[in-house]
């Protein structure tokens, strides 16, 4: 197991990127809400593909804790039954935790797959956790890091429930984003004090303070993007998913701040390029960097000016969150060199 930790770490950081794609996916498609419960759907395991599974039906069987829709509202089965002719109120409790009754099986599936991510996330870190307790002995750092992102993992689930228990409440899923970004940053670390790649790399303090700020940007505007995100859902609702050129009508000043904001992640990100190429420092992730915030930016325009091309959201999210966990890796890397 501890031939194979490092493997296991990077499917570990794999995993959690998945997530954050199919994730970015769910917001595009503006299914967050495909499945009113958690973590079952509509009180099923493996969730409905049809309306009518989930609209009240005379003479039909129904488990305890099944959802239907009736009367656009939702009710919880509160026992096995076996309905009559009449919708018997006895029978059935309302859902409290939020009101969205609506069912689209594009839209539960797609967030069902999110979840399956999630779960197929879960045992790889149990994997993880289990191959880095057999460092406790020479290097309880190890130990400690992969339990820490563990028990955020947890922590994420149980976010994820509470994110559709308050029907995408926008601090919640902010929360959700920069807890994602911390487990990246944990496995990030994994990875590279468990790596046998031995590279040199030169030091330069400018280049160093560049990258703490290059990250603390990165961080600031992902959280900043997934309340722009939020706003231009409520426009979803408000218009309808097929009028989406009014997503950002008259935007709040979140959007403008989230906007030029990405003036000074360019102008800092192209600094730690200019360092990089001036002093021959020699670190290569910098161009990737530059790549992705050449993609940031692109997608960024195209949603703003073409009206949200298919991808771009996704491609966007991503992107940003590949960009921090680059950055990150970035100043691990530049650290090390410090401390030479």
């Amino acid at each position: 197991m501890k031939k194979h930790f490092p493997l296991i770490v990077k499917i570990s950081l794999i995993s959690v990127y998945l997530i954050f794609l199919a994730g970015s996916v769910v917001r595009m498609t503006g299914s967050g809400m495909g499945c009113p419960d958690w973590p079952k759907c509509f009180g099923y395991y493996i969730p409905p593909t049809s309306e009518e599974q989930i609209t009240w039906q005379p003479n039909s069987n129904y488990n305890k804790g099944m959802i239907i829709v009736k009367d656009n509202t939702l009710f919880v089965a509160q026992n096995n039954i076996k309905t009559t002719d009449e919708f018997n109120t006895n029978n059935w409790g309302k859902y409290t935790k939020h009101s969205y009754a609506k069912f689209n099986k594009y839209h539960t599936w797609t967030e069902y797959i999110n979840r399956l991510a999630s779960v197929l996330s879960g045992f790889v870190f149990l994997f993880l956790i289990v191959g880095a307790s057999k460092f406790w002995k020479e290097n309880k750092t190890i130990t400690l890091v992969a339990f820490g992102a563990f028990l955020l993992m947890l922590f994420e689930a149980w976010l994820g429930k509470t994110v559709v228990d308050t029907n995408l409440k926008p601090t919640v899923i902010t929360i959700h984003m920069v807890a994602g970004l911390i487990i990246i940053a944990l496995l990030l670390y994994l990875v590279f004090i468990t790596s046998n790649k031995k590279t040199v790399f030169q030091y330069n303090k400018t280049f160093n303070k560049l990258l703490v700020i290059s990250v603390v940007f990165s961080l600031i505007q992902i959280a900043m993007g997934t309340q722009v995100r939020q706003f231009i859902d409520e426009q979803v609702k408000l218009f309808g998913f097929e009028n989406k050129e009014y997503s950002l009508m008259d935007p709040s000043f979140k959007f403008y701040f989230h906007r030029s904001f990405t003036i000074a992640i360019v102008l800092v990100n192209l600094g730690l390029f200019y360092l990089n190429q001036l002093k021959n420092l020699g670190y290569n992730l910098v161009n990737w960097i530059v790549f992705l915030i050449f993609l940031e930016t692109i997608t960024g325009i195209l949603m703003y000016y073409a009206e949200f091309p298919i991808g771009t959201q996704a491609t966007h999210l991503l992107a940003g969150a590949i960009l921090f966990g680059l950055q990150f890796y970035l100043w691990l890397q530049s650290r090390k060199m410090a401390t030479n």
